[in-house]
């Protein structure tokens, strides 16, 4: 008898349990937001743009060419670091692939440097910043053409 009252009621559970609904679990908060979380270097990337580009074997931010374009870019960058004042940023210097890699890593260098100085200009604190140069090691674009060695030429600005 106790056998048949055991077996009934594992029989009652097993069926309660298969019959029972699982409640639904919240989704993640930053599954619910929509865009990059404020101050992360997705937001940098989305909203304020991460990299600037330089002519050939230049390293000066002024002249022709994108030199407009990369002081947009620089100054959006030293308020959004202002906004984000716990944030420290790294600034690698690329070069494209032509050249030596010892010419191409000073340039690099000097590209990550003239891209540092003007932010500090604009009130980021220098200690904020550090750089590297990559010279023409880490090309962002693949090619031997004129479009691929342009996007290679470039201080590009990552949060640490």
């Amino acid at each position: 008898m106790n056998t048949k009252i055991l077996g009934a009621f594992a029989a009652v559970a097993l069926l309660a349990a298969c019959s029972s609904q699982e409640t639904p679990k919240p989704a993640p908060q930053a599954a619910m937001n929509k865009g990059p979380v404020p101050g992360s270097q997705e937001d940098l990337v989305a909203n304020v743009g991460d990299r600037v580009f330089y002519e050939f074997n230049k390293a000066a931010l002024k002249g022709a060419g994108r030199a407009a374009n990369n002081m947009t870019t620089l100054d959006k960058q030293a308020a959004w670091l202002a906004q984000w004042k716990m944030n420290n940023v790294q600034i690698a210097g690329n070069a494209d692939e032509r050249g030596t890699s010892e010419y191409n890593i000073a340039l690099g260098a000097k590209r990550a440097a003239a891209s540092r100085d003007y932010l500090v200009a604009k009130g980021v604190a220098a200690t904020r910043i550090s750089t590297i140069s990559y010279g023409k090691d880490r090309p962002v674009a693949l090619g031997s053409n004129e479009e691929a060695w342009s996007q290679n030429r470039n201080a590009i600005t990552s949060v640490r």
